[in-house]
């Protein structure tokens, strides 16, 4: 697995060193959302400088739903932050969404904007919002795939988008995105977003696949708490989804904070 981007005050505790790739503990989720952002501003440097080799710098990314995201996106649109990137080039997707109107509070979406998007001037051309609303939510995801294949070029011919970051959570029974326990959506291998099926409500939800999320340049959970002691354990012993994430030529990096890494 080739190297990635630095990370900000890196450490092991535990347990940890079963996880795969780079792990770093911080004291909090407080400490979590700062640590990350720091690095994600890196990685974002990074692919515009890249991209400008070769084609217009953008920076391609998938956003999580979550409460330590939204710390997370908080910390990136206000300053000193918020003036360390080229917002112009951020072109942003999103690893899941659940079958909710853009407006509701489940949203992943609706989260991102209020706590990011709708602070920091990235275009709206540039925002690729899943449509999970629509009654037909195979048509949805096939859609997405589309837009993400047009938009994010892959290595080879036919093979899965490349991302350059993929921001994900871990749920207490070893989901991630939206690709829970048992749900079809864990095997397919030959398209880039599907429907799913969560076993919490809102239960219907469009998810990224293992393909793409294994694409990616750089992937990174944010794991806060101790409930998720258990999901970091099936992640050592692969016996969860989030498991499953493995960059084929990517960095695979762990936030956790104090309270998850001594669950392990």
């Amino acid at each position: 697995m080739s190297g990635g981007a630095g990370l900000p005050g890196e450490g092991r505790v535990g347990g940890t060193a079963g996880l795969p790739g780079t792990v770093t503990v911080h004291d909090d989720p407080a400490g979590v959302a700062a640590a990350a952002a720091d690095w994600l501003l890196d990685v974002a440097g990074a692919a515009i400088s890249r991209d400008r080799r070769s084609g217009d710098g953008r920076f391609r990314i998938a956003l999580a739903g979550g409460s330590t995201p939204r710390a997370l996106y908080a910390l990136l649109a206000t300053e000193p932050r918020r003036e360390r990137t080229d917002w112009g080039a951020w072109e942003v997707f999103f690893g899941d969404e659940r079958a909710c109107p853009a407006s509701d509070p489940s949203s992943n979406y609706r989260m991102a904007r209020d706590a990011l998007l709708d602070h920091v001037p990235i275009g709206p051309e540039r925002v690729h919002r899943m449509e999970a609303e629509r009654a037909d939510l195979d048509a949805a995801a096939a859609e997405y795939g589309t837009v993400l294949a047009k938009t994010c070029p892959p290595d080879l011919p036919g093979s899965a988008p490349r991302l350059d970051c993929v921001l994900l959570g871990l749920g207490e029974n070893g989901h991630t995105a939206s690709l829970f326990p048992g749900d079809p959506a864990l095997e397919v291998t030959d398209r880039w977003a599907v429907r799913s099926r969560a076993d919490y409500a809102p239960y219907d939800r469009i998810t990224l696949t293992f393909p793409v999320l294994d694409a990616a340049r750089e992937v990174a959970f944010l794991v806060t708490g101790a409930a998720k002691g258990d999901a970091l354990r099936g992640v050592i012993q692969g016996t969860v989804p989030a498991a499953g994430v493995r960059p084929s030529d990517g960095a695979l990096h762990w936030f956790l904070d104090g309270a998850a890494a001594a669950a392990i």
